[in-house]
């Protein structure tokens, strides 16, 4: 078993987490020069009637997917490959990254006052498959609740302009200012982060990565 482990997201946080673990990591990302495109808005669109919880753990495998094909469309060095998936969900409404700012306003509105779900999947494979060979892939989800104070539209327009709304899933980071607005959260704080590291830690030894 290598030493390390692809990890195939761009997320600062979900990187730090894996530091917090001290498991030694690289970034397996799509659009470097030469590669192929990647329809990642495909990937994450809902399906009519999806739920929340199939939702987070098909786009999570469907990501998967795409960086063990990337990582042998490159000729890397074998290593367990993880991608990593959150969503928010209110009811049966779900929320993904917000277009834009006035999309993370009424998003924010939606949610204010309001007790909502985090759901963070987690997936890793061992080996690429291929010539006989079996690929081990494991799949792990994480649902947490987390509880919004009423929020004003002064509030609301005041954390929109930080910009640190856009990117993020409901439209918020709970590591970030947002924090003033949650005085209830039931579940885990690193899956709402984007990476639950207890559900990952024991994905990866099941594999036999030493964590």
């Amino acid at each position: 078993m290598p030493d390390f482990i692809y990890l195939a997201s761009q997320s600062p946080r979900r990187r730090q987490l894996l530091e917090q673990l001290g498991v030694r990591h690289e970034l397996l990302l799509p659009n470097v020069q030469g590669d192929v495109a990647e329809d990642a808005e495909g990937i994450e669109a809902v399906l009519p009637g999806e739920s929340p919880d199939d939702y987070v753990m098909r786009v999570t495998g469907l990501k998967l997917d795409a960086a063990v094909a990337r990582c042998t469309r490159r000729g890397l060095p074998s290593a367990p490959i993880l991608c990593s998936d959150t969503t928010v969900a209110l009811g049966p409404a779900i929320y993904g990254k917000p277009d834009d700012a006035a999309h993370a306003a009424r998003m924010l509105a939606e949610l204010s006052g309001q007790t909502h779900r985090v759901l963070t999947a987690v997936a890793v494979q061992a080996g690429q498959g291929g010539q006989g060979a079996v690929a081990q892939r494991l799949q792990a989800l994480s649902v947490s609740e987390v509880t919004f104070a009423p929020l004003t539209p002064a509030q609301i327009a005041a954390y929109v302009a930080t910009g640190e709304p856009l990117g993020k899933a409901g439209a918020y980071g709970i590591q970030g200012a947002a924090a003033a607005f949650i005085p209830v959260l039931h579940g885990s704080y690193s899956g709402i982060m984007g990476l639950p590291m207890f559900e990952t830690a024991q994905l990866l030894r099941s594999i036999g990565f030493a964590v």
